[in-house]
């Protein structure tokens, strides 16, 4: 009986922990945005296809990761969770909503405060994927894209892996972007430095803040809750 009490109660930190990250990334991806120095790989594809579609970026978000949920499904049904139906039907709307209260907040932001917006958005998408994929509750379905090969079909190491399909991303999405009558001179505000520095560092980046805060923060609930069920049965 104890055991399943605080089995129950790390349940729910694992939800905890993936709504603080889904809803941290979805931010992160509205600052990438108002930054317009690029933004991550993922999202370089998805402005490529807002570009191309015209409906919601928040309807697409869900219709494209629709798609990625059935790879996932076929795949390695381990990667489907709750965190992952947070992240379909949530991300691209939270998004949607931060993007555009920054440009009331922001407006014709200077290069110093683009460039800070990008690195505050390189920092919190790291951190943010780092607890909902500790969490283990499911990860979104672009990411389970790279734990599947990593881990089910065993071929490379995450961030290499990572590496692979970020600028397979960035490919697509511009090309997408231009076929969808995207200008040349646009392409930086989805394709820049910050899809760049992504695309080679997001894979190191989420493992440190994997390592150093998400893990040792999920170890730490587990250890007070099973200090806590310890004292109660002592009294």
């Amino acid at each position: 009986m104890r055991v399943e009490r605080i089995m129950n109660k790390t349940k729910v930190r694992r939800i905890e922990m993936s709504f603080f990250g889904v809803i941290i990334c979805a931010i992160s991806v509205g600052i990438f945005k108002i930054a317009a120095l690029g933004v991550d790989p993922f999202q370089s594809l998805m402005a490529g296809l807002d570009k191309l579609i015209p409906i919601s970026f928040g309807t697409l978000y869900v219709i494209v990761n629709v798609i990625l949920l059935a790879f996932a499904f076929f795949a390695d049904k381990h990667y489907i969770g709750i965190a992952t139906f947070i992240n379909l039907f949530l991300l691209g709307y939270i998004t949607q909503f931060t993007y555009e209260m920054l440009q009331k907040v922001i407006v014709n932001p200077s290069m110093v405060v683009r460039i800070i917006c990008l690195l505050v958005g390189i920092v919190i998408i790291c951190f943010g994927s780092a607890f909902y994929m500790t969490a283990d509750l499911g990860v979104s379905t672009y990411d389970a894209v790279a734990l599947v090969i990593v881990n089910t079909w065993k071929k490379g190491k995450f961030q290499y892996v990572r590496i692979m399909t970020d600028l397979v991303c960035v490919v697509l999405g511009v090309v997408i972007f231009l076929a969808g009558g995207g200008e040349v001179k646009a392409i930086p505000t989805i394709v820049g430095v910050g899809t760049i520095i992504t695309a080679f560092f997001m894979g190191p980046l989420i493992e440190f803040f994997n390592k150093k805060f998400a893990r040792p923060f999920l170890a730490a609930s587990k250890a007070k809750e099973s200090e806590s069920e310890t004292s109660s049965e002592n009294k």
